[in-house]
């Protein structure tokens, strides 16, 4: 009975041998598929082979016939993805910091399925990426999959938010249940960040993914169409340093010349710049949430960079940097 069985699932045998074990650089002959089967529980013969490879690639596989010697090797040819477009997968996936070790294990054998064994081993490795922390949520996924139902669905969501302590633990920040409702996902800085309305405060407000857990889809319709209809999610991101908010304003900076790729990777290519100082310097006009974060960007690039106005926050500038000069003076 199981031969007669296992006769049934010849096809899908002979799929997954050709799957597992041939590529463009490896191949079987007819009679190694007939081993392979046989060792499944399968009785082929030649005759029947070539009929059933014939099926197949009526069925839509793409199996390439190459002659070596005086032998013809068979080799499945289509693949989902190719070599170079699955190791890149692979190492997205190991170096992502909102993905957990173990999760991204799991994600990277996953992925190793959809090629040959043998190319396969070409996949096994660690992409290093320096001071790499990896998240320890293993929820992450998950809760990113119920957001985007959530905003699918239109309705809202209830979630705890976690933060770490002085202990290295996380522990809840807030209520246990904050209810909000959900209007986009971000990526920024290696994040997901989630923006969202929140009712009681009456404003949009953003929270990152990773350190949200039991994320849970209520039946209330979401909020806050009119606040978030007309947000510039590019505008949104581009203010927010490191995605700390902070009072919205538009500034003027005067950079070096050779800082040109680092404005454009910041701002991005619309951003109004103007050339300055006989073309050795530039002067860029932007919209940024005014706080320390802002200001530690520009302070990490030198003092060939300036704010050059509105005045005020010149002076808070100022006043930023004084305080962190005094603040050295007294540990010295």
């Amino acid at each position: 009975m199981a031969a007669v069985e296992n006769q049934k699932l010849k096809m899908l045998y002979l799929r997954k041998i050709l799957s597992e074990e041939t590529d463009q650089n490896h191949g079987l002959s007819a009679q190694e598929l007939i081993d392979r089967l046989e060792r499944c529980g399968v009785n082929e013969d030649r005759k029947t082979l070539y009929r059933d490879l014939d099926e197949l690639e009526r069925f839509g596989m793409e199996i390439l016939r190459v002659q070596n010697g005086r032998t013809v090797l068979y080799h499945l040819n289509d693949r989902l993805f190719e070599l170079p477009e699955l190791k890149l997968l692979v190492d997205a996936v190991q170096s992502s910091r909102f993905i957990s070790d173990r999760k991204s294990a799991e994600i990277s054998a996953k992925l190793m399925n959809l090629t040959s064994d043998a190319l396969a081993k070409s996949l096994k490795r660690r992409v290093f990426v320096a001071s790499r922390v990896k998240s320890e949520n293993e929820e992450i996924l998950y809760n990113i999959d119920s957001i985007h139902r959530a905003i699918r669905e239109n309705v809202q969501i209830s979630f705890a938010y976690y933060e770490w302590n002085l202990k290295k633990e996380l522990v809840l920040r807030g209520p246990e249940e904050r209810v909000v409702s959900p209007w986009y996902l971000i990526w920024q800085d290696e994040y997901y960040y989630l923006v969202a309305y929140d009712a009681p405060a009456g404003k949009s407000k953003h929270f990152r993914v990773d350190k949200m857990r039991h994320v849970n889809l209520l039946e209330e319709k979401r909020l806050g169409s009119e606040n978030m209809k007309d947000l510039d999610l590019g505008a949104y991101v581009n203010e927010a340093f490191s995605m700390y908010s902070g009072k919205p304003e538009t500034v003027s900076i005067r950079f070096p010349k050779e800082l040109i790729g680092v404005a454009i990777d910041r701002f991005g290519r619309d951003v109004a710049i103007r050339e300055i100082e006989d073309g050795n310097a530039f002067r860029l006009r932007c919209r940024v949430d005014i706080s320390p974060q802002f200001f530690g960007w520009l302070a990490g690039l030198g003092s060939g960079v300036r704010i050059l106005e509105p005045q005020q926050t010149v002076e808070e500038y100022r006043a930023w940097i004084s305080g962190i000069l005094e603040h050295m003076k007294d540990q010295a």
